[in-house]
């Protein structure tokens, strides 16, 4: 039987591959740096996951799955090569996981987890039993991986190191082209010429939204080698095979709502449980990517209508003294505007009190100002250290990179203590947001209790 072992198994890409590496029958284990809930699942669901990377720990024989976070010299991946063991990238290993379903491939530097997991949602609604590998918990389907009977694989595809283009997907979303990742690509141009690769190597439709610049390029580029639709708020833009036209928009603090018209399946209105803007272009994306595949557009609509999020996109985290907590993965400024929007809405006429933890030293020093401007929507802003994952510190980078330019921020590098200062900041009536890609999410039950303390 062939085995495979995952270094960084609780990793939110790595941990669906190894459940549906698992459910296909394959033997699986794995290693990670922390223990946790996503870890202790996999133990649950018959898995073998380690604590700790150790060298012993790699099992003979085993493909070995690593990702770009996996240095060099982790003990496991240096004895790997030291037996000669095969080494893959996890996207290569979800191409296993995969095996001969139709592969459907959401791609873009926002909103991809969100509009997968409504994709997700919205076949499982209409009777696909689709597969799906989504880089977070998806509410209502029990998990970011499913391995389904129908003919349909979902997957989050990843831009960050350009490993989606090991994909061959029958239909693909590219919800946005936005510059990000610039520590790995170097250029904008890279990393435009990035997602043209990728949407060479769909075979069936490539589905873009015409409302943002460089997906709309992306399109213009694509179309001719590619059938390409595009769907947004303003007029057909003339690119590809036709247009999903989005009209009579409306967004409230508990939902968001639009109606589709598309050029074969007529008009549909959509009626979202989740709120912004942005949200009714994920779930169009997702509608038309389940169109495209022959799904019924009434049933997905529907489906997509009973969409009530993932975890930490807008996730309500609970409430002490007053005032709700609320947690989210945004860590790009596009993404913070976004969020930022949402929880204007969702305060009512409460204040906005954010602490933010920049992620990656690359990032923090190229959308400093940009991050700045973001979140100067908030009323309150307290911005902690920088989560380095991958990266080793920079000289001179940190959050007050970004607090210097704005006029209402404050950096508190620690993390305790930034999590105390939102919650003497907060009074009774404000949403306190928790925001960013690293471990800042587990400060919302801290500013919590602090809260309930005080109160």
């Amino acid at each position: 039987m062939t085995r495979y072992h995952l270094i960084g198994i609780g990793g939110a890409g790595m941990a669906p591959v190894a459940e549906l590496l698992a459910a296909r029958g394959l033997e699986v284990s794995g290693s990670d740096a922390r223990p946790g809930a996503t870890i202790d699942r996999l133990r649950a669901g018959g898995i073998t996951a380690h604590v700790g990377h150790d060298a012993a720990q790699v099992p003979e024989g085993a493909t070995v799955v690593v990702s770009t976070a996996v240095r060099a010299d982790n003990p496991e991946l240096v004895r790997a090569r030291e037996l000669g063991l095969e080494v893959i990238h996890r996207s290569e290993a979800l191409v296993v996981a995969a095996g001969d379903q139709e592969f459907v491939a959401v791609a873009g530097a926002h909103g991809k987890t969100t509009t997968s997991a409504m994709l997700a949602v919205a076949l499982s609604a209409a009777g696909e039993d689709p597969s799906w590998a989504i880089g977070g918990q998806v509410t209502g389907l029990g998990g970011g991986a499913h391995l389904g009977g129908g003919r349909v694989f979902v997957a989050e595809a990843d831009e960050s190191d350009g490993s989606f283009l090991n994909y061959r997907p029958a239909v693909a979303v590219v919800t946005n082209v936005e510059p990000d990742h610039l520590d790995h690509y170097g250029s904008r141009a890279a990393f435009d010429q990035a997602f043209t690769d990728f949407a060479a190597r769909v075979t069936g439709l490539l589905v873009v939204c015409a409302d943002d610049d460089g997906a709309l390029a992306l399109g213009r580029r694509a179309a001719g080698q590619v059938p390409v639709l595009t769907y947004g708020t303003g007029p057909e833009p003339g690119v590809g095979e036709g247009h999903v036209r989005v009209s009579e928009l409306t967004v409230g603090a508990a939902g968001a709502g639009a109606l589709l018209t598309h050029p074969a399946a007529g008009r549909v209105r959509l009626e979202l449980g989740v709120t912004g803007e942005h949200n009714v272009r994920n779930a169009t994306g997702a509608w038309c990517a389940g169109v495209a595949l022959g799904a019924d557009p009434t049933a997905l609509a529907e489906g997509l209508g009973s969409f009530r999020g993932t975890g930490r996109r807008f996730e309500h985290r609970g409430e002490a003294a007053g005032v709700r907590v609320v947690d989210d993965y945004a860590h790009h400024p596009t993404e913070v505007a976004a969020t930022l929007g949402a929880a204007r809405l969702a305060a009512g006429g409460g204040r906005v009190v954010v602490l933010f933890q920049p992620h990656l030293y690359s990032r923090t020093e190229t959308f400093a100002a940009e991050f700045a401007t973001a979140l100067g929507a908030a009323d309150e802003v307290v911005v902690t250290d920088v989560y380095a994952a991958r990266e080793d510190p920079v000289p001179g980078v940190d959050g007050s990179l970004i607090t210097a330019r704005m006029s209402r921020g404050q950096y508190v590098a620690d993390r305790e203590a930034a999590a105390g200062t939102v919650a003497r900041l907060a009074r009774p009536g404000d949403l306190v947001l928790t925001m960013g890609a690293g471990d800042v999410t587990e400060l919302g039950p801290r500013i919590l209790q602090l809260l309930a303390e005080r109160a």
